[in-house]
């Protein structure tokens, strides 16, 4: 979907429509949720700070998240997916993979499909989603981003390269910012010089995620569609209206706050797993995680307690103050994958 949060507002305000809309908390320690394209413009972007967000568009308008709306809305464009297939794979509430090699009209192009889904989406929900399609998940997703807003591209095997070669790395599937200023250093900078960077140097600088990353600057993606959505990890997060400075309200905060809102999530979701992981944002927005894991799952508060004190025992402030923390679990015993005419909504 095109700016799926901040097009709803759009939608169901007048008033808002055609101008810079952000969604979220417009906070000293607010985030951008989600940007209208008016917004875009600014260079305003989801995850932004609220306080940058307004720095460079001083005429944003904020709206409070509405997310029950957005779910709601997320399970009808879900239901328009199923009268094509119901071999569907969420990304989020606004993007799913849709497997359409067979499907339930016998319609023979997926870009027919596309269109008819597109067109369903504008005249029953009034809203603009763009599609990929392509013979595999990565060229799809490539595809769906090409011409937004209310863009469609099909990307056939043979003109694959064309749209490979020029893609920045940090455009690839799983390739983070870390990763992409490895790569950069590494003179990487492209899909083309990642196709053409020696596989063997590769792999000695990235190990095993070498060999993806090189199938995937040659349009190789062998991933199916999961009909079934596999939850590998909960967790909750907390940005703090003022940073934590000692240590022991950092434990305190773990404790008391967090880890109880982790219960209940994992409660909720029936969810059990063999890694925790504490997440920790400086005042200065570096990042780094604390990861423990056990040979079995792990869900009862007195053994998450164990494991936050165990994990923090030998941590420091440093002299840097925290912004926001987070705790999850991940590492569930077992994942099942479900096993193509790809497209990307």
């Amino acid at each position: 979907m095109d700016a799926f949060y901040a097009s709803v507002e759009q939608r169901d305000n007048p008033y808002l429509r055609g101008k810079p809309v952000a969604v979220g908390h417009a906070g000293k320690r607010g985030v951008v949720a989600a940007a209208s394209y008016e917004a875009r413009k600014y260079g305003v972007r989801s995850a932004m700070s609220s306080f940058k967000a307004k720095e460079i568009c001083p005429f944003l308008i904020f709206v409070p998240c509405r997310m029950d709306v957005y779910k709601s809305i997320s399970a009808e464009i879900h239901d328009i997916f199923h009268e094509y297939t119901d071999i569907i794979e969420p990304i989020s509430y606004d993007e799913a993979f849709l497997d359409v090699t067979t499907n339930k009209p016998g319609i023979e192009l997926g870009v027919e499909i596309a269109k008819e889904i597109k067109q369903k989406i504008y005249s029953r929900l009034g809203l603009v989603a763009s599609a990929g399609v392509s013979f595999n998940k990565f060229l799809a997703k490539i595809a769906s981003d090409y011409r937004k807003p209310n863009g469609l591209c099909t990307i056939h095997p043979d003109v694959a390269l064309k749209y490979i070669d020029p893609l920045p790395v940090e455009a690839f599937w799983g390739i983070g910012k870390v990763t992409a200023v490895r790569m950069h250093a590494l003179g990487i900078k492209t899909g083309a010089d990642l196709r053409h960077y020696p596989i063997e140097q590769l792999a000695e600088a990235f190990g095993r995620q070498a060999v993806v990353y090189s199938k995937f600057a040659n349009g190789i993606d062998d991933r199916q569609v999961e009909a079934s959505h596999i939850r590998k990890s909960v967790g909750c997060e907390n940005t703090f209206d003022d940073d934590i400075s000692e240590k022991g309200a950092m434990k305190l905060m773990l404790r008391t706050e967090l880890l109880p809102d982790l219960l209940r999530r994992m409660e909720r979701t029936c969810f059990e797993g063999r890694t925790l992981t504490i997440k920790i944002k400086y005042s200065d927005f570096t990042q780094r995680t604390i990861s423990k894991s056990a040979n079995h799952t792990i869900a009862s508060k007195d053994e998450i307690l164990e494991m936050i004190d165990a994990m923090t025992s030998g941590f420091e402030m440093n002299g840097q103050t925290i912004r926001l923390l987070g705790l999850s679990v991940s590492s569930p015993l077992r994942i099942e994958n479900d096993g193509q005419y790809c497209i990307d909504f």
